[in-house]
């Protein structure tokens, strides 16, 4: 069985248009200044949002460094 019609350069590449990434949104961490990802732990300070802060002693989030 063979395929119906061959599909052409230009279509392809319509289609792929849509393919790409999206860059990364960074913000600042209010309590470090750091860069952190929106909705994201902030590694130094363990700040998510106002109200919210996680502590993770094992992978030293949210910890005093010593």
């Amino acid at each position: 069985m063979l395929p119906p019609q061959r599909v052409s350069y230009g279509r392809t590449r319509r289609r792929r248009s849509h393919h790409a990434l999206s860059p990364i949104n960074l913000c600042t961490c209010p309590l470090t200044g750091l860069p952190k990802q929106s909705h994201r732990v902030c590694k130094e300070s363990g700040y998510v949002r106002a109200g919210l802060q996680i502590k993770v002693p094992k992978l030293g989030i949210g910890v005093p460094k010593d």
